[in-house]
């Protein structure tokens, strides 16, 4: 059964597991990254995820609760730890130099390696969908892996503010 499925993904499908893999391969080595992809990565990914939600579960106002809840709690969570003291902002170039970490590519893999299984069981099973622990806990793990994602660039975002506010002389709000 399981090849049944891999035979009736499509290709692009494919290619996208290729991209999230080789960005998140990346992001296992310190490098230097840029404001913007600081600030996109975390969009695209939160919107991939919304998406697993709506398309699975519509436009359910439990399903969307169910994701903001886990997104918010997650990121509560996350900005609570400081980042890794080797974590640098040069606001010169506008890039944050960062160590390397499996985080980012466990977060891609866990937001579509979960739309790729509920789109299977949904295809098998439409009925899921009506069930409740299945429809709470889907839009729950999709919200978590957004806030974690969200929260991450956040914390960066602080780093850049407060390292610009010294620069300037000014007080961060």
């Amino acid at each position: 059964m399981l090849m049944q499925i891999i035979l009736h993904t499509p290709k692009w499908v494919f290619a996208v597991f290729v991209l999230l893999v080789w960005l998140g391969a990346k992001q296992l080595l310190s490098n230097s990254v840029s404001l913007t992809r600081v600030t996109l990565m975390p969009i695209a990914m939160g919107g991939l995820s919304v998406y697993g939600v709506l398309s699975a579960f519509g436009d359910s106002l439990g399903a969307v609760l169910g994701w903001a809840a886990a997104a918010v709690v997650l990121m509560a969570l996350v900005l609570q730890r400081p980042l890794p003291a080797t974590t640098r902002y040069d606001a010169q170039a506008r890039q944050f130099h960062v160590a390397g970490s499996a985080v980012p590519l466990m977060l891609m893999m866990g937001i579509f390696l979960t739309k790729y299984v509920v789109g299977a069981a949904l295809a098998m099973h439409p009925e899921l969908r009506q069930q409740a622990s299945f429809a709470l806990a889907i839009p729950v793990l999709y919200g978590a892996f957004s806030g974690i994602f969200v929260a991450r660039a956040v914390r960066l975002w602080k780093l850049a503010i407060a390292t610009d506010a010294v620069a300037t002389g000014v007080r961060p709000a």
